[in-house]
Parts: structure tokens; sequence; C-alpha cells
């Protein structure tokens, strides 16, 4: 005799499960998060490997070889980043005087054109002082947490990555050994979809990230904005936080030109260029480098980007598209999940199609 559930236990049970599938993942995230990272960089990396191994080198030989030439290149590019910014540390204090004077001008505009009291705006402003300085303690606190958060993340995703890659062939089987033998072919198209999504979308960003850089850097040099290549890169990586980054990216630079430059226009015109390179950004390079190799709609990537921004942080709304399109790519494979896998595309129904449905339907109850 089989006893089937109501409704409202089911409903129950499938919030629980959510509940605490969420619990898990917000406290295992110092496990999750790099484990995900080590997964999704292994396998950009692996055409790499197949390349060595394909030139006659021993596999594991492949994939040391293939992590050094990774880490020489980010050391490198991490090298320019701390040379761009140690100028920008010796002009720091220059900076400071001339924001400082800038906020001294503001503060004496603001009472005369507003009709507010000198007074309250300068004790408004010492207020705020006071909650910073009560504050530092812990934020100071919390900062060094991070970093040296980051900094063990930093030392543990290589050695996940070396991992995956070298034991590739034994997370396969084990995929596979999960399903009976007449879904293999079923399985070996999920998992082939799925590494190809991955690295199409990974190797799109980063030339995405390239070409936006230069278009920002070439835009401020021909501003006369100091800074122009450490602010154009970090523009361009800011540009990874969907929707938000790219709102950080521009308030730097118009906050470098209000204070170094002596006409309020080059605030407007590092403005225009930011938007003009978001144009070509939003219209060219993502539909047709990054979006075409993930098929989802904006209201997921927007619902996807702000929840893992509330369950991971910056981290979390970075991993949200790859993990949203892994889940899109196994719904699309799976019969009872195709209907999710829909929802998550981009795939517009045409309306007529309801049109002559509603219509059908209305003459068969008439007859």
């Amino acid at each position: 005799m089989t006893y089937k559930l109501p409704l409202y236990a089911k409903i129950a049970l499938l919030l629980t499960g959510i509940y605490l599938f969420i619990s898990i993942l917000s406290i295992g995230q110092g496990l999750i998060v790099p484990l995900i990272f080590g997964a999704l960089i292994a396998i950009v990396l692996h055409p790499v490997v197949k390349l060595f191994v394909r030139w006659k080198f021993n596999r594991l030989l492949a994939i040391i070889v293939t992590l050094l030439l990774s880490f020489l290149l980010i050391a490198g590019f991490g090298l320019f980043i701390v040379s761009q910014l140690s100028r920008f540390g010796e002009s720091w204090p220059v900076f400071v005087e001339k924001f400082t004077v800038l906020i001294n001008d503001t503060i004496h505009w603001i009472p005369g054109y507003f009709d507010i009291s000198a007074l309250k705006v300068n004790t408004w402003i010492a207020q705020t002082k006071t909650d910073l300085l009560d504050g530092s303690g812990l934020a100071i606190g919390q900062t060094l947490l991070s970093v040296g958060s980051g900094i063990v993340v930093l030392f543990v995703i290589p050695v996940y990555v070396f991992l995956f890659l070298f034991y590739k062939p034994l997370l396969l089987d084990f995929l596979h050994r999960l399903f009976s033998n007449d879904r293999q072919e079923e399985v070996g198209r999920v998992i082939s979809k799925t590494k190809t999504v991955i690295q199409s979308y990974l190797i799109g960003l980063i030339i995405e990230i390239a070409l936006v850089a230069i278009l920002d850097t070439v835009g401020l040099l021909l501003l006369g904005i100091e800074y122009a290549v450490v602010i154009g890169i970090l523009g361009a990586l800011l540009n990874l936080i969907p929707y938000i980054g790219s709102m950080i990216a521009v308030a730097i630079p118009m906050m470098i030109a209000l204070v170094t430059k002596d006409s309020a226009w080059s605030v407007v015109y590092v403005l225009l260029l930011y938007y003009a390179v978001q144009l070509v950004d939003n219209n060219f390079f993502v539909p047709k480098i990054v979006a075409s190799k993930v098929r989802i709609n904006a209201l997921v990537s927007i619902f996807a980007v702000l929840a893992g921004g509330v369950l991971w942080g910056v981290t979390g709304m970075f991993l949200s598209i790859p993990l949203v399109a892994i889940i899109k790519v196994i719904c699309d494979h799976i019969e009872p999940l195709k209907p999710i896998g829909f929802l998550l595309g981009d795939t517009m129904p045409k309306m007529a199609i309801f049109k002559i449905k509603a219509i059908k339907k209305t003459a068969s109850q008439n007859q």
C-alpha cells in the first residue's frame, strides 16, 4: 500500500530542503567556493594540458607546465598592477590634499546655496568623522580577516586545480558509474556540453575584460586623466560584478578627474566615455563573445547575481552566472527538468501561439 503525501506536506518538505541546502552553502563557504573556483579553472586549463600531451609530454609534466605558465602569466600581470599602484601611492598625499580643499569649498558653498546653517553642516561632518573613527577598529579587523582568508584561498585553489586535472579520469568514471548503462551516452553529452559552456563563457569573459580595459585606458589617456592604465584595468575587472561593478568603475575616474582637473567638464567627459564603452560592451562584446555562450535571460541573471551576492558576497556574484549556466545545461538534458531549463533560457515564445490556443479553446467550449 502506497501513501501519497498531501500537497502541503510536499511544499513543507521542499521548503525545508531548500533552507537546509542554502544553510549548507552559507556555512561551508570557505570550503565550497575554493572548490568551485578550482573546478572552473581546471576546466579552462584542460585544453592546454591536452595540447601538451599531444606534443608527447607526460601527462603529469603537462599539468605542471600548464600551472607554471599560468602562474607566470598571473604573476607578471600582478607585478604590472603593483607598479602602477605604487605610482598612484606616491601621488596619494597630493590627491588627498586636493580632495580636502574640494570638500572644504563644498562645505562653504552648501550653507549659502541651500540656506542651511554652517554650524549644522560642520556638526554633521564632525559627527560623521566620529562615527567613522569608532567603527574603524572593527572595519580594520574585518579587513585583515578577509585578506588573511583570501591569501589562504589563493594557496588552496592551485592545489585544487592540480588535483582536478590529475584525477580527471577518476572523476569522470565516477560520474558515469552513478548512472545505468543505458544512460551513459546521455551522461557523456551532459558532461561534454557543461565543459564546453564553462570554457566558452570564461574564455569569452577574459577576452571581454581585455577589450574593455583597452577601451577604458585609451579613452582616459586621450582625456588626460592621471593613472589611466591602472584605472582602466581596474574598471574592466570591476565590470566582472554585473550591474553594480560598472557604477563603481565609473565613480573612481570621475572622482580623480574632479580632483585633478580644473574644469568640471572633465567629469562629464569621463562619464560619457564610460557610457560609450558600456554601450559597446553591452551591445557587442557581451552578446557576441560572452552571452552567446550562456543563454540565460536577464530576469534570472539579475536574481542569480543578487542571490550570489547575499550568499557569498562579491565572489558569489561572479560565480552566479557560470553556476546557473551549468544548472541550465543539466536541466536541458533531463526530461522532467526541461521546463526549468526553458525558464532559465532566453528563448521567448511567440505570443501568437497563446492567442491561437485560447481561440481554439473558446471555440471548442462554444460547440
